[in-house]
């Protein structure tokens, strides 16, 4: 399937190279505005370089844009209007009435699109998603170290957003309320900041996101009935601990551990376990599945909708922030 790539950066280049590994797509070509990063991936990687999106566009059946998210909607919308199949990276856009739009514009030309939250393709997401259940207490942590490369957008759009996707694929309720803070440290908009999340089913979420730390972390602790579940997305592990109501003690092994409850609502026994992580990378597998979609007609893994519901609750936050961050 011939592919084209709509930014050569630092992501843009490892999408490249993950297209290039792939045995289901062609990389016909990329098309970048500045003509030193161009000239240097065109000699590097040994494809073409297009001199406009157009160009480019019209060569290709699907398009895969890595461009900064303020030129998204001018990128996807070009290519939805000539019936391309889109895969763009997160944020889906800049603003709810540009990716309603890009939504309409989907469903008319009839083409899939698939929004790059790559998380949902971390090995520790996909090792620990049989033992999630209905989350009571979720909270998350995203720290990262600084890089002008995210500035253009607020910390909510750059890392939180991340967390938003994976807590929004678990918890299928509405969102009863938002509140939020979040500071600006070296840049125009937040870059560290707070929001809980409460659902209508009653499941709470605690989320933190900074771009000014010391250390990276990207962890999330998910709280329900009688279990415990720990993900790692940056070390790509996760735990899980369980407990199990105690029928008989007498077939208990010595070594197990056990909990009373008390007041005579008997004992539980917890069980550790470490689920199996599959190393892959995760951006080559977004991708494949992504030719998958299109291949079978089939749902994206990460649907354009998704994409919008990540976004709508990530504006909400920072109008609880700031008014004038979503104007």
């Amino acid at each position: 399937m011939k592919i084209g790539v709509l930014g050569a950066g630092h992501l843009g280049k490892i999408h490249i190279r993950c297209l290039k590994e792939t045995e289901v797509f062609e990389v016909v070509g990329f098309y970048d505005p500045d003509a030193e990063i161009s000239a240097k991936v065109e000699k590097e990687y040994g494809i073409k370089r297009y001199s406009s999106i157009e160009a480019l566009t019209k060569d290709v059946e699907v398009i895969d844009i890595v461009t900064p998210t303020v030129s998204h909607f001018e990128c996807a919308s070009l290519a939805l209007k000539h019936k391309k199949h889109v895969f763009i990276e997160k944020p889906l856009v800049t603003t709810l009435a540009q990716a309603k739009e890009l939504i309409s514009l989907a469903k008319e030309a009839g083409v899939k699109v698939q929004v790059g939250h790559v998380e949902r393709f971390n090995p520790a997401f996909i090792a620990a998603a049989p033992f999630i259940g209905k989350p009571l207490f979720i909270e998350t942590h995203r720290l990262a170290q600084f890089n002008p490369r995210g500035t253009d957008v607020p910390v909510i759009l750059d890392l939180m957003i991340h967390d938003l996707d994976i807590i929004l694929s678990i918890v299928k309720s509405g969102i009863k309320e938002i509140h939020a803070s979040g500071v600006s440290v070296v840049s125009d908009t937040p870059d560290i900041a707070n929001a809980r999340i409460e659902f209508e089913n009653g499941c709470v979420a605690n989320l933190t996101a900074s771009r000014i730390s010391m250390k990276n972390m990207r962890k999330t602790r998910l709280f329900q009935r009688d279990a415990y579940i720990a993900i790692d997305f940056l070390e790509k592990e996760c735990e899980i601990i369980r407990l199990n109501n105690v029928a008989d003690e007498n077939l208990l092994d010595p070594l197990s551990m056990v909990i009373d409850l008390g007041n005579g609502k008997g004992k539980k026994q917890i069980f550790f376990e470490h689920p199996h992580t599959t190393p892959i990378n995760a951006i080559k597998t977004e991708l494949e599945s992504f030719y998958t979609a299109i291949a079978t007609n089939t749902e994206p893994s990460v649907t354009i909708n998704d994409g919008y519901n990540a976004l709508d609750v990530a504006y909400r936050i920072m109008e609880k922030m700031s008014p004038q961050l979503v104007a």
